[in-house]
């Protein structure tokens, strides 16, 4: 990791060029501004020692009362100066972060729109590969320490440069010998906070490993506290829980130890450079080379120079951890997708599905999952698959459906290759229904809905109906504008099903993929269900793919996977016939619905 990753973002600059540009000259205005009032407090202290001798001279007569307030009247006017350039200073400094500060909000509202755009364009193959907690931290963590480069460090850096460069030069203007010796301290200063931010870093980031632990560790538990309370392991967990947080004790602790150390550094240091300057300065007015003004000036200076040495540290901290996670954003932004989102043709689709000799490994394990797939599903026909657990079926349903690209062979819809049509587009036309199915945090109407533009209620009513679910909808206090919770954990897993059929079915699309949706359903469920599927479907093309016949059997042509390859094609009558996998399942079924009707 190097700092070049940064130079990433020098296009985010030039894009808010106007505001840069604005901060960087409101930064020298502001610091002109704070360099002026040592020099008046050093006009002041030299004008009240001048003044104490002067009035001792006219002490006695009536001149000296005049004088008394001229020098209290001057007084006043350089406290009004000092007041001014002190109230100047601090607008253009509000100034310069309204310009900096806010652009580095701005870049990173465009970085975070970027990686979830960039997100959204990957295939399913991107996030095997990568884990949700990753994703997140990268768009929010990641993100959030880029911008405080861009931001903060960006705008103590340039501070730290033009305060240097106007107080240094009043300072060895008036004396070099005092400037060195003042400044002297102050390397070791900047040196000193760097290495013990580095220890603060090394720490901070043990500290998140384990908070990120101890997190997941909780979130787990409170997902499972069913299974947890079934076992009894209450106590178990406890313990375990205990033990996570004495070590994320133990390391803050480690952290707590190392920031004490900050401050006394500092103070040192700074009170060092104070020393010397009164000590030398001391030496100097004595000598008639500097005058008293210039002690108090040079005081003035140190302190002022405090912050933005102390902040060398702190800045190079950001710098190195903005580095880092910009090079893990990056990573993203340079990935290109295997499949563009935005290419391809539009052409009509109603339906009419050739696969020819398709093949599919997955690049993440190489594991084979599809190996000479071929089948022709014509417009308004059904094809049913079936296979045992791992035979891939849900991985020849995200092939149609381009959420992955085959390895060899070809799929042509409309005698159009799959590779030429526009992703978006073609999922568009299609009704998925995964084996999976996600509910999001909202409504159930809203949730039926997903995907489409103003529907009327009576669509997401008729869908429910026809999925089977608007009696049970109609039982529920709020009815359709009941949440469902997060993932839809308010809902059966019955009920989860026939929404997500629900889903797709208002559509009403002209290919329907429907991913082993009917496992939670009872037999009566799934046959009506089935039956209304069936008239929806009659000018469209339907992949039903199940572990249950039923689900099945009535299809035009059912094939039968087995290690990702056709063992076994046609009619339920013909594959009843055959010995094989589908008989197997067939009779074994039928032998427990008999044992379920006896009893």
């Amino acid at each position: 990791m190097t700092l070049r990753e940064l130079a990433s973002l020098n296009r985010f600059f030039y894009k808010y060029r106007v505001r840069f540009v604005w901060g960087i000259v409101f930064v020298l205005i502001s610091n002109w501004f704070g360099v002026l009032p040592p020099q008046i407090i050093r006009y002041a202290v030299d004008l009240i020692e001048q003044s104490i001798e002067s009035y001792k001279i006219f002490e006695g007569s009536e001149l000296q009362n005049s004088f008394y307030s001229l020098f209290t009247n001057t007084l006043l006017f350089f406290a009004f100066l000092v007041v001014f350039m002190s109230l100047m200073k601090g607008i253009f400094m509000y100034f310069m972060r309204q310009t900096i500060i806010v652009m580095s909000r701005w870049i990173e509202y465009d970085l975070k729109n970027e990686l979830y755009e960039k997100y959204q364009q990957f295939p399913l193959g991107f996030f095997r590969k990568h884990n949700t907690g990753d994703l997140m931290a990268r768009i929010s963590e990641d993100v959030g320490k880029v911008r405080m480069y861009i931001g903060p460090a960006v705008m103590y850096g340039i501070n730290l440069i033009a305060l240097f460069i106007f107080v240094i030069g009043v300072m060895v203007k008036v004396n070099l010998e005092l400037t060195l010796y003042v400044l002297l301290p102050l390397p070791f200063l900047a040196i000193g906070i760097y290495k013990v931010n580095q220890l603060i870093l090394a720490r901070s980031s043990a500290i998140q490993k384990q908070l990120g632990r101890l997190t997941s560790f909780s979130q787990e538990a409170y997902s499972g506290i069913r299974v947890i309370k079934s076992y009894g392991l209450e106590n178990a967990f406890s313990g375990a829980f205990r033990s996570e947080l004495t070590q994320f004790r133990g390391k803050a602790l480690d952290l707590v130890k190392v920031d004490a150390l900050y401050f006394p550094v500092t103070m040192f240091l700074i009170g060092l450079s104070t020393i010397l300057t009164v000590f030398i300065g001391g030496i100097q007015v004595a000598e008639g080379q500097i005058t008293a003004g210039n002690i108090a000036e040079f005081v003035i200076y140190v302190n002022m120079l405090t912050w933005p040495v102390t902040s060398v540290g702190w800045v190079a901290s950001i710098m190195q951890q903005a580095a880092a996670s910009q090079q893990r954003i990056n990573e993203i932004l340079l990935e290109e997708p295997e499949i563009n989102p935005y290419q391809g043709a539009k052409p009509l689709l109603d339906g009419d599905i050739i696969l020819n000799k398709v093949s599919f490994t997955y690049k993440q394990n190489g594991i084979q999952a599809l190996k000479d797939i071929s089948f022709h599903l014509k417009k308004g026909n059904t094809l049913g698959i079936v296979g045992r657990t791992g035979s891939g079926k849900s991985t020849l349903a995200n092939l149609i459906s381009r959420m992955y690209e085959a390895d060899t062979g070809t799929i042509h819809i409309n005698n159009h290759l799959i590779t030429s049509l526009n992703p978006g587009y073609l999922r568009s036309k299609m009704g998925y229904i995964p084996q999976e199915v996600f509910l999001f945090s909202d409504t159930i109407s809203n949730n039926i809905s997903f995907g489409m533009d103003n529907p009327e209620i009576q669509e997401i009513h008729d869908a429910a109906a026809k999925a089977s679910l608007y009696e049970t909808v109609e039982q529920f206090p709020d009815k359709f504008d009941t949440l469902v919770g997060e993932r839809g954990v308010t809902l059966s897993g019955g009920q989860k099903q026939r929404l997500a059929i629900a889903r797709a079915l208002i559509k009403k699309p002209n290919i329907y993929v429907i991913d082993d949706c009917l496992s939670a359903l009872d037999t009566h469920t799934e046959r009506d269900i089935l039956e209304n599927i069936k008239e929806l479907t009659q000018n469209s093309s339907t992949i039903i793919i199940g572990h249950r016949i039923s689900s099945v059997m009535h299809a035009d042509e059912i094939i039968v996977l087995e290690h990702g390859q056709i063992v076994a094609r046609g009619t339920h009558e013909q594959l009843i016939q055959q010995k094989g996998y589908y008989q197997e399942i067939y009779l074994k079924q039928q032998q427990q619905e008999s044992q379920t009707t006896a009893i």
